[in-house]
């Protein structure tokens, strides 16, 4: 059970009554909502991306029960709480794949995401399809990007929201460039807080 304080409540009214005229539809809105919050910066609200129909997609897979793949620590952190309270999804961070790296043109996030991605989507194929959730490095988004061009099983929601300078525009940009469901923060601002919030929003929605 997910019991809100009354602060975070009023929170949550304050930015609903501020945000400005949008098309989301209300699932849309909710991780809008969580975003803002989260960063304090209605800003937000002309940066994030939504494939057609990524949060109905990923709301529907957390509640079959599908697990949840992280580029940190840090993201799964702040998602076990929520999950652990609502659906019990367990979550993965690419650190239980780092091992033996000898791809060194690789770093070790992008390895262990995508061997993590590899072992979660054939123990857990179709409507139980994980969720990957970046909020740091790009190379772990575009090396996942690659080898799901070939890949029979996709992720059931990419949560596309690494943070810095260096490659990270282009990688959220080859992402919403495919058909893959998404959320994407675009601009170079992102970053673990945000791509938890987003899978938080919608596990919310679980209740």
């Amino acid at each position: 059970m997910v019991i809100d304080h009354p602060i975070f409540l009023e929170s949550i009214r304050f930015i609903r009554s501020h945000l400005g005229a949008n098309d989301l539809n209300y699932l849309e809105k909710k991780v809008l909502e969580r975003l803002v919050h989260t960063s304090g910066d209605f800003s937000v609200q002309n940066l994030v991306n939504f494939s057609e129909g990524a949060c109905a997609k990923g709301l529907q897979a957390l509640k079959n029960g599908a697990p949840i793949l992280t580029d940190t620590d840090m993201a799964a952190a702040a998602i076990k709480s929520m999950a652990a309270n609502t659906t019990r999804n367990k979550v993965f961070t690419a650190r239980m794949w780092f091992g033996k790296n000898n791809y060194k043109k690789l770093t070790k996030t992008a390895y262990g995401l995508s061997e993590g991605w590899k072992e979660l989507s054939v123990k857990n194929p179709g409507t139980k399809s994980p969720i990957v959730v970046i909020g740091s490095s790009p190379t772990a988004l575009t090396y996942l990007i690659d080898i799901l061009e070939n890949a029979q099983d996709l992720p059931s929601l990419i949560i596309g929201m690494p943070v810095g300078f260096i490659g990270v525009e282009k990688s959220k940009n080859k992402l919403i460039s495919t058909d893959l469901p998404r959320i994407v923060l675009n601009s170079t601002r992102g970053g673990a807080a945000m791509a938890a919030a987003a899978v938080n929003a919608l596990l919310r929605e679980t209740i």
